[in-house]
């Protein structure tokens, strides 16, 4: 599980011996173009692509590490081909909710249908879901779908955002009964088999999914938002921009107008530079307790303080309300990732609309739900967050690119301020942590019946299948709500994004303090 792996990276820098998020000015350009370099002995066929990439051109953004290590073509950690299981479950890295217990799921399930019910039972519905992982989710959420007969009348297509080949084929074997997928114009697709009356679709990008004024969407993210790239910034005090800077842009070249700026408190972005090679000398740092059995590679990366300003950091912390208000504040750290704020701009405009009519002229009916389900903080702007995890273990983010998962917290409330920005005819409920969520969306009773099902078997040979099943089930659901210190019922949290309907006032989603009404 993501979410237990260590919060901070200074408390990863006690295990693994690297400095985290204690950046410091690398001279790049000196200390790397060493004849010694074409020598050098990376962790992975990545590493040693970045790591020439970047002494080429330069140190990278968080972000396009981010984006390279999870799903470069050729040896992410999402899309690479792997020999031993994949990432998921307890042979893999990490342990996600729904393969803990199945009432996760059912639960997930169950929110759509009273989503549904308090909409006024559309007919063309359209269930989307970003990040499937191995489809776990998605299987327990279209199995309790299936229960409700006019529900699952009323699905006319099942998307699921999808970047990796071999993770496809795991959701269509799941969901489908078969690895053969048709190619169709956004992706692939083959036959549901919980509802024969509509077809699984995969694409890569949500962009692909038809906007229909006349569909509902139901979407879900889940662990979606923690694995995309985030910019890392510092407001690092006495900054001054040189004359002579020039940044360049997409729209072109920026330059400031009046020369050389009085130091004052200025946004810097933490950019990623290689380490340098074990036989070149090394500005020393104390030594740091290894308080790990296991014995992780050095570093193959670091992280270092851009000089001068970079397209990001003259922008991202400029739009929203809560960076301004920390622009004075020496050394402050700030986490954005602009691809969030994308998907969930786009996961608005499908529910609301973004304005009152679409490309045609026709109305737009708001209609539609998205539940997101993530780990970070309740209104905070997440800082020192950026992770690595293997082996169900933390580990510097730097090791092993393309081995070793990287996420970070989410910004929850930057994320509603997104959705609500992007459409006016949306509202957002939460985040609640997941433990109030499931709790009053009813996972004790389901759990209770399940267990109790579980335990009128009868026969010797039985009945240790069916304390070993009880065992589970209790298990399961508890840690799913448990609200320790590193509880996933506080870790984690959920968040609504529902229509908003002028005239007609607030209206609470079931497991945000709503009832169930139709």
């Amino acid at each position: 599980m993501r979410a237990n792996s260590l919060r901070t990276l200074r408390t990863v820098a006690r295990c693994c011996r690297v400095p985290a998020l204690v950046p410091r000015t690398s001279k790049f350009g000196v200390r790397w173009l060493s004849s010694d370099r074409e020598e050098r002995q990376w962790s992975t066929p990545l590493a040693k692509m970045l790591g020439e990439a970047i002494t080429t051109t330069g140190p990278i953004s968080v972000a396009a590490y981010m984006r390279q290590c999870l799903t470069a073509p050729e040896g992410g950690y999402y899309t690479r081909q792997t020999t031993d299981g994949d990432q998921f479950g307890a042979k893999g890295d990490f342990i996600t909710s729904p393969e803990i217990s199945q009432v996760f799921g059912e639960m997930v399930g169950l929110w759509l249908y009273t989503e549904w019910l308090a909409q006024g039972k559309k007919d063309k519905v359209q269930i989307i879901e970003v990040g499937p992982g191995r489809g776990t989710l998605m299987d327990d959420v279209l199995r309790t779908i299936s229960n409700f007969k006019s529900f699952g009348r009323s699905i006319e297509a099942i998307y699921l955002v999808e970047a990796s080949p071999h993770l496809r084929k795991q959701q269509a074997k799941l969901l489908c009964g078969t690895e053969e997928l048709k190619q169709v114009d956004i992706g692939e697709s083959a036959p549901c088999k919980y509802l024969p009356s509509c077809d699984v679709n995969w694409c890569e990008d949500i962009r692909l999914i038809p906007k229909e004024a006349t569909s509902t969407p139901l979407i879900l993210a889940h662990e979606f938002f923690d694995a995309l790239p985030i910019h890392i910034f510092q407001n690092v005090a006495g900054s001054n921009i040189p004359a002579s800077s020039t940044i360049m842009t997409p729209t072109g070249p920026i330059k400031p107008k009046h020369g050389p700026q009085a130091p004052k408190n200025q946004w810097h972005e933490l950019v990623v530079s290689p380490t340098p090679p074990p036989d070149l000398p090394f500005q020393s740092e104390p030594e740091k307790t290894h308080t790990s059995t296991a014995n992780p590679p050095p570093p193959d990366f670091e992280l270092t303080i851009s000089k001068s300003p970079t397209p990001h950091s003259l922008y991202l912390p400029q739009t929203s309300p809560r960076y301004k208000a920390l622009a004075t504040t020496p050394d402050a750290i700030i986490e954005i990732s602009p691809e969030s704020l994308s998907y969930i701009s786009d996961f608005a405009v499908r529910i609301g609309g973004p304005n009152t009519t679409d490309t045609e002229g026709k109305p737009h009916t708001p209609s539609g739900a998205a539940l997101i389900l993530d780990y970070g903080p309740l209104a905070t702007i997440p800082a020192n967050t950026l992770r690595g995890i293997r082996h169900h273990a933390p580990c510097s983010p730097f090791i092993t690119p393309g081995l070793v998962d990287l996420s970070a917290d989410v910004d929850f409330l930057g994320l509603a301020e997104g959705a609500i920005k992007a459409s006016p005819s949306v509202e957002v409920h939460g985040p609640v942590e997941q433990a109030f969520f499931l709790n009053t969306m009813g996972i004790k009773e389901r759990a209770e019946r399940l267990i109790k099902a579980a335990g009128q078997g009868s026969g010797d040979a039985e009945g240790k299948d069916e304390d070993e099943t009880v065992k589970r089930l209790e298990t399961g659901w508890k840690r799913l709500v448990d609200r320790g210190p590193t509880g996933m019922g506080r870790i984690y949290k959920a968040m609504a994004i529902v229509p908003y309907v002028p005239g007609k006032g607030a209206r609470r989603p079931v497991g945000f303090g709503g009832d169930v009404v139709a």
